[in-house]
């Protein structure tokens, strides 16, 4: 089993859920070292003292917070356990709100709330709540060095935490130019096209479905450079040989939606056929 991230308990109200935080990520980014081209030896990153110019070793690096100009104020791991220690012990809920009216923008990443030794009642108690409420528990909770907000949530039978940004952290609109409704009015008979469209393309979220095409296809070449020993040729990109991109410009929607309509109704009549 992975290793937890956080160990403390939810709290609300006087009841207290000992839980433990994991990861809900299994990230599989592909791994590229830095080389040098002339003999494909690793390029190292070293730590450099911008005064001297010289390599500072590990043991030798504190955090530092710069308060003015060129004046910093150390800080020890101390420092960040004792900040407010009561905080990062527990997952401190605030308040209930219903799941659709969090806005997606300030979802960011997702984490499993396992229950910790004495706490599967309270944690089945919270689980069996929220799912017969529909409702997310809005919390605070110091992950590291950081305090987050959070929404706790189930999910298949499970309690979930994501992160969720603040309000300072996500940019204001007015700061981006939104389409002036005159320019982008579309006709009625437009959105109802648009409306068929999506409910033929409507489905079951099937997350298995949907592949990383992008990575399969450089993992592709990597095996082909591999099999034909070409491993360390450095090679120039072959002339016309993508595809070409597709077109920005868009002149009659109607046609278009047509066209996409027919498309999506092309393999149901050909699995009604067979």
């Amino acid at each position: 089993m992975s290793r937890a991230l956080w160990k403390g308990a939810i709290s609300f109200g006087l009841v207290h859920v000992p839980v433990e935080i994991f990861s809900a990520e299994k990230r599989h980014e592909l791994d590229f070292d830095m080389l040098d081209k002339r003999d494909l030896q690793p390029v190292g990153y070293q730590r450099i003292n911008k005064k001297s110019g010289k390599v500072v070793p590990w043991e030798q690096i504190v955090k530092g917070y710069e308060h003015t100009k060129g004046k910093y104020v150390v800080l020890s791991e101390a420092d960040f356990r004792e900040a407010s220690v009561e905080k990062t012990q527990t997952i401190d809920i605030l308040s209930f709100v219903d799941i659709a009216d969090i806005p997606v923008i300030y979802f960011d990443t997702p984490h499993y709330l396992v229950p910790a030794r004495g706490g599967s009642k309270g944690y089945a108690l919270l689980l069996q709540t929220l799912e017969k409420a529909k409702k997310a528990a809005v919390a605070q909770v110091v992950i590291r060095t950081r305090q987050r907000l959070a929404a706790v949530m189930p999910s298949d039978g499970m309690l979930v935490l994501c992160t969720l940004r603040y309000g300072y952290e996500i940019r204001p609109r007015d700061e981006l130019e939104a389409p002036a409704e005159k320019k982008a009015a579309v006709s009625g008979r437009e959105v109802d096209m648009a409306l068929q469209l999506v409910k033929e393309m409507s489905e079951p979220f099937a997350p298995k479905k949907y592949k990383d095409t992008y990575r399969e296809d450089l993992m592709a070449r990597i095996r082909k450079k591999v099999k034909s020993g070409r491993t360390e040729t450095i090679e120039q990109p072959e002339k016309e040989t993508a595809a070409p991109r597709k077109s920005a410009e868009v002149i009659d929607l109607v046609s278009l939606l047509k066209q996409s309509l027919h498309k999506t109704k092309q393999p149901e009549r050909a699995s009604r056929r067979a």
